[in-house]
């Protein structure tokens, strides 16, 4: 790694198109950008004061980036007077964000986004959750921000948008994934991004997704993962009736299977890709004592 002065010297996170600088930018953080970490940095200035424009438009003060990188949004947000908290795995990243001019709002946090306690990470605040996020783990970083006892209240992800197509499903294209995000909100694709806004520029195209966090939640934590252990049980087998993929699952005798879902108003002869959050729910309130009881 360059000395500290290189790194002192860098205006942070300025929005360059200049593909030799950006190589000196990697020259200077002494990393060589990982395709199995995802590193693929945002650069278009455009893109970068949008997705900042998403983060704040929302009531929170607070900001958890997840994947700073080099700290284009980072110094964006630090622009607009945010406070953010920037988790980066990278530890060469890490030290390269650390001694770039952010102001003292910005704290940067040298941590895996799998692991973090939220409510240590932000002191008990409330918060949204923005970045720029690895798209061979993006929905594990949402899924582990959700489940924890403090979530943040709103969720501005780049992902692959294959990915986002998927999150933003309606019946009857419902996936786990799509009904993991339709329980806790209402999310949408807000931006589309090509490939030409990152260096390196990665193979597939990208958008942000957008979701406010419902606070009202409808299952405590310990029911979640039981309510969640159906509806993956419900996909397990995607061709057939939900009734016949439950059955196999969950090994209930069929006949009290089909009364649960009757008792829900859902037809046997559903599959799970047409359940809606609310059926969803309503199927989990009659089986919950099966779940319960280990069946």
């Amino acid at each position: 790694m360059t000395d500290n002065k290189a790194h002192r010297n860098r205006e942070p996170g300025a929005s360059r198109s200049d593909g030799a600088t950006y190589r000196e930018l990697f020259a200077e953080a002494g990393i060589v950008p990982s395709k199995s970490r995802g590193q693929n940095f945002l650069h278009d200035s455009g893109v970068i004061r949008r997705i900042a424009d998403l983060s704040l438009a929302g009531d929170d003060s607070l900001i958890v980036e997840i994947g700073p990188g080099l700290g284009a949004l980072t110094a964006e947000l630090d622009r607009r007077n945010a406070e953010v908290i920037a988790v980066e795995l990278d530890p060469r990243l890490a030290e390269h964000l650390r001694y770039q001019s952010f102001s003292s709002r910005v704290t940067i946090v040298e941590a895996d986004a799998l692991t973090v306690d939220s409510a240590q990470l932000t002191g008990g605040r409330p918060f949204t959750l923005v970045g720029n996020l690895p798209y061979s783990i993006a929905t594990a970083i949402l899924e582990h921000f959700l489940d924890q006892s403090q979530m943040p209240r709103r969720l501005v992800a780049m992902v692959q948008r294959e990915v986002a197509q998927r999150m933003v499903a309606r019946p009857p294209r419902m996936s786990v994934l799509s009904v993991a995000m339709r329980f806790y909100g209402d999310p949408r694709i807000a931006l589309r991004v090509g490939s030409g806004a990152f260096v390196p520029a990665p193979s597939v195209e990208s958008a942000v997704i957008v979701e406010e966090v419902d606070p009202a939640e409808p299952l405590s934590r310990d029911a979640r993962r039981k309510f969640f252990r159906l509806v993956q049980a419900g996909f397990s087998q995607r061709r057939k009736r939900l009734s016949n993929a439950l059955a196999a699952a969950l090994k209930p005798a069929k006949p009290e299977l089909e009364a649960f879902m009757a008792a829900a108003g859902i037809e046997p002869s559903r599959r799970a890709e047409t359940l809606a959050v609310e059926e969803w729910l309503a199927l989990f309130h009659k089986i919950q004592g099966r779940l319960d009881a280990g069946g």
